[in-house]
């Protein structure tokens, strides 16, 4: 079927309170990994590319976007393709035509009015060329190479009045918010602020988005999806299931040498995690 637009996904899913798993892609096996989960639930997904992954990949956009695309046509679900993470505003004006629907722009690392300025403008060219746009404002940390954040740290977290400020004067149309998660968790120790959440979901007419969610134990997910989280980002969980799976099958197969063996048994569990997971959102 035709590519969803991620803010039709989100949108829906905030109506029904649950909602939409976005999976970030590195690999084709990524890509057909996350399809496949969501295949096997019926359930719609979001398929993210983030600015580290197109550096991965040599600084190129188009190869993953256009692989990304041709599997979501032929899925069985509706697939929608998100840029994530955007630093690069050269990045930002590549997405409409890679095909992308949606992109989340990151200036959080800024102070607040240049975070706001700088989003703004992003917004302003987003909305022109047609593209919802996610922003971010607090500290969810442990992105490029950072280590977890202390989500306890003073200031971490997203604030309801900051909040409803930003959304307002930046024109966003969803906004990912710091309530106790952090990017790169190994572990799903991750406890969520749930009181906050209340607030921020009472203070906001805009779907929010819950990133590092790799770290957050299954119900804290299901109870953050109750109180008002629409939109949630999945990254680690994937590479997490994906190189266990590899590991042991060379370890079972030291002779091996064909990367089909072993890349398939990666896709097949990184699959398992994305149907479980996507259960575990209600979608």
């Amino acid at each position: 079927m035709p590519l969803a637009a991620t803010g039709d996904l989100v949108t829906a899913a905030a109506g029904a309170r649950t909602a939409v798993a976005a999976f970030n892609i590195i690999t084709l096996e990524h890509v057909e990994a996350v399809i496949a989960g969501a295949e096997s639930v019926a359930a719609p997904v979001v398929l993210q590319v983030s600015e580290n992954a197109v550096k991965f990949r040599y600084g190129r956009l188009l190869p993953l976007a256009r692989a990304a695309t041709a599997a979501a046509e032929r899925a069985s679900v509706p697939v929608a393709l998100h840029l994530d993470h955007v630093q690069s505003d050269d990045l930002l004006r590549q997405a409409s035509a890679a095909g992308f629907s949606s992109v989340m722009y990151d200036a959080a690392r800024l102070p607040y009015e240049e975070n706001l300025a700088a989003t703004r403008a992003a917004a302003d060219w987003a909305h022109a060329q047609g593209l919802w746009i996610e922003a971010e404002l607090g500290a969810v940390g442990g992105k490029n190479g950072e280590p977890p954040l202390d989500a306890h740290a003073p200031g971490a977290r997203t604030d309801p009045a900051e909040a409803r400020a930003f959304v307002a004067d930046s024109g966003v149309d969803a906004l990912a918010v710091a309530i106790g998660s952090s990017h790169a968790m190994t572990t799903r120790t991750a406890a969520l602020d749930h009181d906050r959440l209340k607030r921020l979901t009472a203070a906001l007419g805009v779907p929010l988005v819950l990133h590092g969610s790799s770290g957050v134990p299954d119900d804290e997910l299901a109870a953050a999806v109750a109180g008002g989280i629409a939109k949630v980002n999945v990254g680690t969980a994937l590479n997490i299931a994906m190189t266990g799976a590899v590991r042991e099958f060379l370890a079972a197969h030291p002779e091996a040498v064909d990367s089909r063996k072993y890349l398939s048994v990666g896709r097949e569990a990184m699959a398992g995690t994305v149907a479980r997971l996507i259960r575990v959102l209600g979608a």
